[in-house]
């Protein structure tokens, strides 16, 4: 039997959005994968390192799953509750997490690591990558493209400026990289297509990715949610587009 409007707000409303693992989604919305699979990629690439930095790693999921590790490996995350279950879960691995701000500097020195890694920063702070790695050490990141999930977002709160499109655009991500000093040699943007099957998904996603619509509440936007909704119930699922971008940059290896 379908569940009401009401059962399904109060259970997205009240489940957990800690860590970055989206399983409660599951076949309640889909979201297609990028090609170059991120997580294999960068199991290969910590399986060659000796040092590597994951930066914002979130919950510590997706760097746990492409252990084994190198000899030394950290973590950084802003959030306590996530830094606590990253802690909990990366520790066993020989992983140390650290508390730090989405912001520079990093608590590392120069020169600390031949591998840095970063799945969906909120922010990228290109000067500091470049300064904790080694000469000939790599950046690896998948990133949140322009206009990801936009149907979604312009669904509750209207037509989005220029700016707000051209954010995220790996064109700019390019240039901040090559001024911090780095050669960047990867560059591969997808658009993938994403589902909500309910309104709960809906208000779990906006929950958990909270730059979507900045200071989202179901109380602000009930009147919104009732809408889509029904319109879910009469049409099927909501579809949006997601963009993912696969970015690797180098550090000039040092003059011989």
């Amino acid at each position: 039997m379908a569940r009401t409007f009401d059962e399904l707000v109060a259970e997205a409303s009240s489940v957990s959005v800690e860590g970055w693992d989206f399983s409660w989604l599951d076949g309640r919305a889909t979201e297609a994968r990028p090609s170059w699979g991120y997580q294999r990629l960068i199991r290969e690439r910590l399986a060659r390192a000796e040092t590597a930095l994951d930066i914002q790693t979130g919950g510590g999921e997706v760097l746990a799953g492409a252990a084994p590790l190198p000899r030394l490996m950290a973590a950084t995350e802003s959030w306590p509750p996530n830094l606590a279950k990253a802690t909990a879960l990366l520790h066993p691995l020989g992983c140390v997490v650290v508390a730090n701000a989405d912001e520079p500097p990093l608590p590392f020195a120069d020169a600390a690591f031949d591998l840095v890694i970063s799945r969906h920063p909120v922010t990228v702070w290109w000067t500091e990558i470049a300064r904790v790695l080694r000469p000939g050490g790599a950046y690896l990141s998948q990133q949140v493209g322009p206009e990801s999930v936009f149907e979604l977002v312009e669904y509750f709160l209207g037509p989005r400026p220029a700016e707000d499109r051209r954010s995220r655009h790996p064109d700019d991500a390019t240039a901040a990289a090559e001024e911090a000093g780095l050669e960047v040699v990867d560059v591969r943007l997808e658009r993938l297509r994403t589902e909500f099957y309910d309104i709960g998904a809906v208000i779990y996603f906006l929950r958990k990715v909270i730059w979507m619509v900045p200071g989202f509440t179901v109380e602000q936007y009930l009147p919104r949610l009732r809408e889509l909704h029904e319109r879910l119930e009469s049409e099927g699922p909501f579809v949006a587009t997601t963009t993912r971008y696969l970015f690797e940059a180098r550090k000039p290896a040092a003059a011989g």
